[in-house]
């Protein structure tokens, strides 16, 4: 078209209704031509709504407002709406529980830990005592107990934090010559395997308990620890002491004691006699027998009381006791040949007793000079002798003359 025709719009639009209207027939070799003609003129209406776009744009807005609605078509069905989001990721298979917003609880780690796996893994153990030579840091527990080490004496497991997992519980020794300090310790683990220190359940004392025999974790986590008031050693047997069972519970800080007794009562075994007696002279009597008399002293050097004290002279036949001053004995001294025996009151420590006790030799005797022995022991409530620590001192001579 050349580009100064000007076009008019009312006979632009009354030749495309004649087309379209005109189009509307049967399907035919005639319609195909019509087709193509159509699509002829629709190129040229497409050149006309430009132009009109830009010179006739308010008519053609007026124009398409007073245009009849087209009819609405059909309604396609949709489907059913659900009252919840529609998820956006994966979906879930049936039957697989859905996750929490916590997560899941950690597995807590296992510390029951062998006794060749403690031996063989350094630890940190709770400080000791001042001045104690054993270290603490990076320790190796061993089990020979060599001078200036850490000796691992008895172990046993269980859950003593409530965490559902055993723990590992031990009696460690710092070993200094035939004693030394001892304390139980528990280990656990954490996450990454490593060997860790929960606490010390309980540390050995240089009055009371001295001695950590042993120990056991009960199934509501207290650890039962034996304990002994004096470790053995030195004279001391290991028989001699008191032992008691202790419990103690981890409170999440620190180990404290739950039951069993808090104090020992008084070791008989910690009483100490010493008797000392003097020179007996004997002196003629009007009846031509020989008579005299030797004092006697014994003392309580320890800490624990004597129930009863009993004195024994291991005297010759013809040395018979005489006189008053074995009154004092609760029962009667014999009066027969052999050694003659007299039992005391109690004496406690500090205390001594004082006996002036008179011995006689028949006339027609020919006892001459010689030595006796006196022997002074402690009785326990069932008249056993108490075996004392130092015992040499519960001896002494007796010489006559």
């Amino acid at each position: 078209m050349p580009d100064s025709e000007i076009l008019d719009p009312t006979e632009e639009f009354a030749r495309y209704r004649r087309t379209v209207l005109a189009a509307v027939v049967v399907p035919g070799p005639a319609a195909v031509r019509r087709t193509v003609r159509l699509r002829r003129r629709r190129r040229w209406a497409a050149l006309v709504a430009a132009v009109l776009a830009m010179f006739t744009g308010p008519t053609l807005g007026y124009v398409a407002l007073h245009r009849p609605e087209p009819r609405p078509g059909p309604v396609l069905p949709t489907p059913d709406r659900t009252d919840g989001p529609t998820p956006s990721g994966p979906a879930i298979p049936p039957g697989t529980p859905s996750p929490t917003a916590a997560g899941p609880t950690p597995t807590p780690p296992d510390g029951r830990i062998s006794r060749n796996d403690l031996l063989a893994t350094p630890v940190t153990l709770p400080a000791w005592p001042a001045g104690t030579q054993c270290p603490t840091g990076g320790v190796r527990l061993t089990a020979d107990g060599k001078e200036g080490r850490n000796a691992l004496l008895a172990l046993d497991h269980g859950d003593v934090d409530g965490d559902g997992a055993q723990e590992t519980v031990a009696v460690v020794q710092c070993v200094f010559g035939t004693h030394g300090w001892q304390q139980v310790v528990a280990f656990d683990r954490d996450p990454t395997g490593r060997v860790v220190t929960v606490g010390r359940v309980v540390l050995s004392a240089r009055e009371r308990p001295q001695w950590l025999i042993g120990v056991q974790v009960r199934g509501d986590g207290v650890v039962r620890v034996q304990v002994g008031d004096i470790y053995p050693g030195g004279g001391w047997a290991g028989e001699w002491s008191q032992r008691q069972w202790r419990g103690y519970r981890w409170d999440g800080g620190s180990f404290r004691q739950v039951s069993g007794p808090t104090t020992f009562p008084v070791n008989p075994h910690e009483v100490n006699l010493v008797v000392t007696a003097t020179d007996l002279v004997l002196g003629v009597a009007p009846d031509d027998s020989r008579a005299g008399s030797t004092t006697v002293r014994v003392r309580n050097v320890g800490s624990a009381p004597a129930r009863s004290v009993a004195l024994r002279f291991d005297l010759p036949a013809a040395l018979r006791p005489d006189g008053d001053g074995w009154k004092a004995c609760r029962t009667a001294p014999g009066t027969a040949g052999g050694p003659v025996r007299c039992e005391l009151g109690g004496l406690a420590p500090g205390a001594e007793l004082r006996l002036s006790l008179g011995l006689r030799v028949a006339a027609d005797d020919p006892l001459g000079a010689g030595t006796a022995e006196l022997t002074a022991q402690a009785l326990d409530a069932e008249k056993q002798v108490v075996a004392e620590v130092v015992e040499y001192d519960n001896v002494t001579p007796l010489r006559y003359r």
